[in-house]
């Protein structure tokens, strides 16, 4: 039980990554279970209207799940490995000046504890929990969690990505068809990025708007999905999937040819995709406003 287990003492770096994740990934995936199981499931499909909240707008929802959810895992976390720091998305909405926490020194779980919260108010299953764990800019664990449909995507930097223990591989589009692109929603991206995006509207690709940002990403790691064009940088949208996409094969570009940095200063939009050549076609069109 996490309550009971050999905590691992601060400053984890990448030579301790494997053997800390050999003993806590266990651990860690058991919170995430538990966080879904006490706060997130039980008010799936039951919310009251008191329960929901917007942030930004009427297409930023907050729940009561998200932010019980995000408390449990930020003590379980924290307790797994002392000297950590939580980065979660309901407590840099609370205090903005927390997210500089994933430029510094210390190791850091990324966590968006309800990834897709409209689809979860709506009672639709596309949702998930997402916990990264980076350091100095490097995502080296990650885990998904779509707790409504049971399927847990793990991922650890050089070891490979899963989802239900079985090995991801993204593999590459079938030639001849049209490249299916999940794209940000309009209302999340500046007059420039619209126009970046615009770009994926011709001949041979297919966009569509995006769902759960974690959903997406795992559907490009099992290759149901050919890539990704999103307008926001937010790490706990992103990391986990990043390491997730990367792990099972796959490449992600900015719209300027650069792979896409957890820590913040991309030029956006930015793709992840199921190969290297589809990454560059899509980085490529992102650019056509250019």
């Amino acid at each position: 039980m996490i309550g009971d287990m050999e905590t691992w003492e601060f400053p984890l770096d990448e030579t301790l990554t494997a053997e800390f994740l050999a003993r806590h990934s266990a651990d860690v995936e058991e919170a995430v279970r538990k966080a879904a199981e006490t706060e997130i499931l039980p008010r799936f499909r039951r919310l009251a209207d008191h329960e929901v909240d917007q942030k930004s707008g009427p297409h930023d929802l907050v729940t009561d799940a998200d932010r019980l959810a995000e408390e449990y895992l930020t003590g379980a976390l924290s307790a797994l490995l002392p000297g950590s720091v939580v980065v979660g998305e309901e407590a840099v909405h609370a205090n903005p000046a927390s997210y500089e926490a994933i430029r510094g020194d210390a190791p850091v779980w990324i966590v968006d504890p309800v990834d897709g919260t409209r689809q979860f108010v709506h009672g639709d299953t596309g949702f998930c929990t997402l916990v990264a764990l980076a350091q100095h800019g490097v995502i080296l664990a990650s885990w998904t969690y779509a707790a409504a449909r049971d399927q847990l995507a793990t991922a650890v930097r050089g070891a490979g990505a899963f989802l239900d223990g079985e090995r991801l591989f993204a593999g590459a589009p079938a030639p001849g068809r049209d490249l299916e692109v999940a794209t940000s929603h309009p209302d999340y991206t500046t007059d420039d990025q619209k126009r970046s995006l615009l770009g994926l509207w011709t001949p041979g690709i297919a966009p569509r708007a995006c769902g759960s940002a974690g959903l997406e990403y795992l559907a490009v790691a099992r290759g149901e999905l050919d890539a990704t064009a999103f307008s926001w940088e937010a790490a706990w949208d992103h990391a986990a999937g990043i390491l997730l996409v990367e792990e099972a094969g796959g490449v992600h570009l900015t719209r300027s040819g650069e792979p896409f940095r957890v820590t913040g200063g991309n030029t956006l939009p930015f793709t992840a995709a199921r190969d290297a050549a589809t990454a560059r076609r899509v980085a490529e069109l992102l650019r056509t406003a250019d």
